[in-house]
């Protein structure tokens, strides 16, 4: 493996360009959402509106192949949000063979048939709307694929007992992950939203093996990604557990951070993680909030309240993807409110 980039380099490559001599920072018009959300990567521009999205799991019958292209477009409209992620519902199988760390090596290699039906969905959205927004693909971690595989307790455990025979097994889920990468590039996709695990507070309890056994990994994947595409998302999933420290994900690729704020050692500022990472943050809405319980007016409050804080280049949406059964005009009343509000000043 590589050794990490280091953030001043990674910073550089984003190519957030300085505004010619005697260009202002005016909003340009733009054309399309596509444009809008490309221009908060572009240093001399800025978006028309401020960019919002919001993500959810569609029921059982809408997760894969054509059903899950429809359920995507009719959430995409229905919402009014500035780019399309589409869910990634190809979960690895459970290998209950896997009883001790010495049996990673036998991890089994997937192909594009067993990625068919995801790549089904990938294809069908891509058509549907590459003129119109941006498309974006939920990528897991080898790391979460390996614990939806043996379970995460089980994972963590052999990763303790011996992580350098579970590494077998993380690089040919990595493998197996490049190509469906590979074949959602060259269908078209825009970029990434590419999830982490495996660094929270105390998992593993070791701080050690998540640099050593789950950081490469990731970092194969996300410099992939980063080379072939101009619009990755850097999720920083506390899905399982929260984080203490965010600093071992600076100099992780991704054109904008998305993570939650309330780290056990304390809150960080949406302002404060875009100066840590250098970059455009996404978020600032609690996936388990006012957003999911709330009143149509308290939405708006709440929205109004997050763009207060937010730094200048940013994208409204949540810390994770919210649960399931939230009503869709809640989500649509909060990227209305981000949308009239307009953008932060500064």
């Amino acid at each position: 493996m590589q050794s990490p980039v280091t953030r001043r380099s990674f910073v550089a490559s984003l190519g957030m360009t300085a505004a010619a001599a005697g260009r202002g920072r005016a909003l340009a018009k733009r054309t399309s959402k596509r444009e809008a959300v490309l221009s908060l990567l572009d240093r001399g521009a800025m978006p028309d509106c401020l960019p919002a999205a919001f993500f959810i799991h569609f029921d059982e019958g809408s997760r894969l192949g054509r059903a899950a292209v429809e359920k995507h477009l009719e959430y995409f409209r229905f919402t009014g949000m500035d780019f399309v992620k589409i869910q990634y519902e190809r979960t690895y199988p459970a290998r209950p063979e896997i009883r001790t760390p010495a049996d990673w090596k036998a991890m089994p290699r997937y192909g594009l048939d067993f990625f068919a039906p995801q790549i089904e969905a990938v294809e069908g959205l891509v058509k549907a709307l590459e003129q119109e927004a941006l498309i974006l693909v939920t990528l897991y971690s080898p790391f979460m694929c390996a614990g939806h595989t043996a379970s995460r307790e089980l994972l963590v455990q052999h990763l303790e007992q011996d992580g350098d025979a579970v590494k077998q097994g993380l690089r040919i889920i990595t493998e197996s992950l490049l190509v469906f990468v590979r074949e959602c590039i060259r269908l078209g996709v825009d970029g990434f939203y590419a999830s982490t695990q495996g660094g929270e507070a105390g998992r593993p309890s070791d701080a050690r093996l998540f640099k050593e056994c789950v950081m490469p990994f990731d970092l194969t994947l996300m410099r992939e990604i980063n080379q072939a595409c101009r619009f990755n998302i850097l999720h920083i999933c506390d899905y399982v557990a929260p984080y203490a420290d965010l600093a071992p994900f600076l100099d992780y690729p991704g054109h904008v951070v998305n993570c939650n704020p309330h780290l056990t050692t304390g809150a960080l500022s949406l302002r404060e993680i875009a100066r840590m990472f250098g970059r455009p943050v996404m978020g600032g809405m609690d996936r388990k909030g006012v957003i999911v319980s709330g009143g149509q007016d308290e939405i708006r409050r709440a929205v109004g309240d997050v763009l207060d804080a937010a730094p200048e280049r940013f994208i409204l949406g949540a810390d994770c993807t919210l649960p399931n059964d939230i009503a869709w005009e809640n989500i649509r009343t909060a990227i209305a409110t981000a949308h009239a509000r307009g953008l932060p000043s500064r």
